[in-house]
């Protein structure tokens, strides 16, 4: 299974509406994957009046049904549209596989 982290950056002022708007939208995305985990994190300093930010999304292990393809990867980058004006250049996207033990 894949896991998925995509991170951007934001000017500091946008702070607030940048963490509301990503927790709705993981939220309803959540509500509409059972066994989808979206996170929001970001790091703690800010660089030249900017903040990184980094959504993760994976399913938990016991959701069979509910696979991170590229349809519901898309769908991210679809809610994630409510934060154009917002970034500062682009979201860049990350894909990993789990490694066997």
């Amino acid at each position: 299974m894949r896991e998925l982290f995509i991170y951007y950056r934001s000017q500091s002022a946008h702070a607030a509406t940048v963490q509301s708007r990503v927790h709705e939208f993981q939220a309803a995305l959540c509500r509409a994957h059972p066994g989808l985990v979206a996170r929001l994190l970001r790091r703690p300093e800010e660089r030249h009046g900017l903040l990184t930010w980094m959504e993760t999304y994976a399913i938990e292990p016991m959701a069979p049904s509910c696979r991170l393809d590229d349809d519901l990867q898309q769908q991210i980058e679809r809610h994630a549209a409510c934060l154009k004006g917002l970034l500062d250049g682009e979201r860049h996207t990350e894909v990993f596989l789990p490694c066997a033990c």
